[in-house]
């Protein structure tokens, strides 16, 4: 079985490959600089050179694969017609599975971030590729970015209200993505991946308190006042508008997961929050 993984230089790609190899399964690194996987190259891994705007490049890089894992892009805006580049080039090479990382509820999730996921799933539902969708939860990493000022600070901000968000290591999702790759009875399925957890933004501070041994509170924000203060801390104006979103549609249970699919493929429990929070903070 020959499986090929988009995006195999970006995190999330890097830990399917490493998960794919202790599967015993060598992939096809599909990347746009090969320089970045030079060290995958050297463990056997086969790399080849593709951009989701070039439709040639993925023909080729698909030439002989049975089964594609499209992570899904960072080039917000661009990324249905990107996507669908993909789809179509997998019709092309005959594949028998495409999976793709969507976001959970994508048949009525309102938030910003969701749009494109939607989009993507509609060129899926109409294409002729047999196809799964790995619609990934939060990653518990999305807040180890501001870790450090919260700790210092003493508060998380947010804007989620009392909702929950049942996130996940991006390892977990990427075990889950291997699992999928490798073995079979996955095509037609939808899986609503999210952790064994969900927490408000209250359990998420102190799940980062207990991390790093200090007090952290949480403190909710209205949308626009947390979107500026993103901005105000560096973030792009659409990049904090997303996020300040985001929580938004935390607040109304939109990534909130009660599946158990993420469990199921595992075959154990997800990593909890501080865990990864104490790894980020050593």
């Amino acid at each position: 079985m020959t499986v090929a993984v988009t995006g195999a230089s970006g995190q999330l790609g890097r830990l399917v490959v490493e998960a794919l190899l202790r599967e015993g399964v060598t992939p096809v690194a599909v990347v746009r600089d090969p320089a970045k996987v030079a060290d995958l190259a050297d463990r056997g891994v086969e790399v080849r050179q593709a951009t989701f705007d070039d439709p040639e490049s993925l023909d080729r890089a698909f030439a002989g694969v049975d089964r594609v894992l499209l992570i899904s892009g960072n080039e917000f805006g661009k990324r249905v017609e990107q996507h669908t580049n993909v789809i179509r080039a997998a019709e092309r090479a005959g594949v028998e599975l495409l999976a793709y990382t969507s976001i959970p509820q994508a048949g009525n999730n309102p938030q910003i971030l969701a749009q494109e996921h939607i989009g993507t799933e509609a060129v899926l539902a109409d294409s002729t590729v047999p196809y799964v969708l790995l619609r990934n939860g939060w990653y518990w990493e999305n807040y180890t970015r501001g870790l450090a000022h919260a700790v210092d600070t003493g508060v998380l901000y947010g804007a989620a209200g009392q909702g929950r968000v049942s996130g996940a290591a991006r390892a977990d999702y990427a075990d889950a993505a291997a699992h999928v790759l490798t073995t079979d009875g996955h095509a037609g399925q939808v899986y609503e991946l999210g952790g064994d957890e969900g927490l408000t933004y209250v359990e998420l501070a102190q799940a980062i308190s207990d991390a790093a041994g200090k007090p952290v509170r949480y403190e909710d924000l209205p949308q626009a006042d947390y979107a500026a203060a993103l901005e105000k801390g560096g973030l792009p104006a659409g990049f904090a508008q997303a996020l300040a979103d985001a929580d938004s549609g935390i607040s109304i249970g939109i990534l909130e997961v009660n599946s158990g699919h993420l469990h199921k493929l595992l075959g154990r429990p997800a990593v909890p929050a501080v865990e990864v929070f104490r790894a980020a903070l050593s």
